[in-house]
This record gives structure tokens, C-alpha cells and sequence, in this order.
């Protein structure tokens, strides 16, 4: 590949992981899942991540691909983004209603399967595109949109996101960063994470 496509697949599969918590909070039919800081945070990623690449991956590939007829794959991934976000919006709606917390199962089932589902899509179909598709220029501002909307929350998610990761994974991610980030995340952001209660 011409592009390192780790932290895309790390992204991948911190959102896979967690639809199990949710999924496992949903159960219990309560809203205690509203106040749970591992929910804020999957919205926080997926919500980011989703809007890096209706916002700057998707319309670079669709003028890299401008002389091709078949863009059926580009609306596919919007398509599917536009499923999965409001369940989000669904799911918490649900937890500020008592009346709905009945609803939250269905709705957390809905939301593995769809994002489940398009993780593998875009993972079997797009990615191989967005690699031979898509700038270093393009792919940079990518990566710049994700911390932009992050802002200070990059100090929860990016432990959020290496938790469970191989070690291989996170050393070559954590490895990229300056050093003044690698130690805040050694010294002051991991620490924080692992002590914090994530699921109710």
C-alpha cells in the first residue's frame, strides 16, 4: 500500500470492541449508558471519524475517480454513514425518555449490525481504493480533520482507541507522534485511562 492505513484499522476496531459494551449496557434497559464515559467517547470517534471522511476522503476520491462512471461505491459509504448515525441520535434519545428505555436493545442491535457491517465493507472494497485513489496531500488533511474535532479530547481518545490494540499497533501509532505528545501519553493519558470507569 502507499498509504499506512494502522490507524484507520486501529479506528476499526475500537469501534468493534465497544459495540459489545454497549450492547451489554443496552440490556439492562436504564439510562446509566447516558452518563457512561465509553459511550461519549465511541460517539466521539465514530461521529469524527465519519465526518473526516463524508468531509475530505470521500470528495477526493470522487474527484480522483471524475473520468469514471461508476461512483457506486462512494455513495454506498455515504449511504451507509447516514444509517448508522442516527442511531446514535436514537440511542440517546431513547436514554433521556423512561418510557423508551425498552427500545434500547433493538436500537444497539441495529447500530452493530449496520456499522459492523459497513466496517467490513469499506475494510473488503474501500480501502483498496482510497490507496490508489487518494493523496498524500488528501490523506494528510484526513488525518488533520480527525484532530481538529478532537481538540483536548485527543488526551482520552487516543488510549481510548489503543485499548486492546496489539502492541505492534500501538507502538507504531504512539511512535508517530512528537515527543512531547508520546510523553503526555505515557506519563498522563494512559495512566487516566486505565483508572477511569468507562462502563456503568
Amino acid at each position: 500500500m502507499r498509504h499506512d492505513m494502522t490507524m484507520m484499522y486501529a479506528m476499526h476496531d475500537a469501534l468493534r470492541r465497544d459495540l459489545g459494551a454497549i450492547a451489554t449496557a443496552a440490556a439492562r434497559r436504564t439510562p446509566l449508558l447516558r452518563t457512561a464515559a465509553g459511550w461519549e467517547l465511541f460517539k466521539k470517534a465514530l461521529l469524527t471519524h465519519h465526518l473526516a471522511e463524508d468531509e475530505v476522503l470521500w470528495p477526493a476520491m470522487r474527484v480522483a475517480l471524475a473520468d469514471k462512471d461508476d461512483l457506486t461505491l462512494l455513495d454506498a459509504m455515504e449511504a451507509e454513514h447516514a444509517r448508522i448515525d442516527p442511531l446514535l441520535e436514537a440511542i440517546d434519545a431513547a436514554l433521556l425518555d423512561d418510557s423508551r428505555l425498552d427500545r434500547l436493545g433493538d436500537l444497539a442491535d441495529a447500530l452493530a449490525v449496520e456499522l459492523t457491517a459497513h466496517l467490513a465493507h469499506e475494510e473488503k472494497e474501500a480501502i483498496d481504493l482510497i490507496d490508489a485513489t487518494v493523496s498524500e496531500q488528501d490523506m494528510a488533511a484526513f488525518g488533520a480533520a480527525h484532530s481538529k474535532r478532537y481538540g483536548s479530547d485527543v488526551s482520552r481518545v487516543l488510549p481510548w482507541l489503543l485499548d486492546g490494540a496489539a502492541d505492534e499497533t500501538a507502538e507504531l501509532i504512539v511512535g508517530g507522534l512528537p515527543e512531547p505528545v508520546r510523553n503526555a501519553y505515557r506519563d498522563a493519558w494512559l495512566p487516566a485511562h486505565r483508572a477511569a470507569r468507562l462502563w456503568p
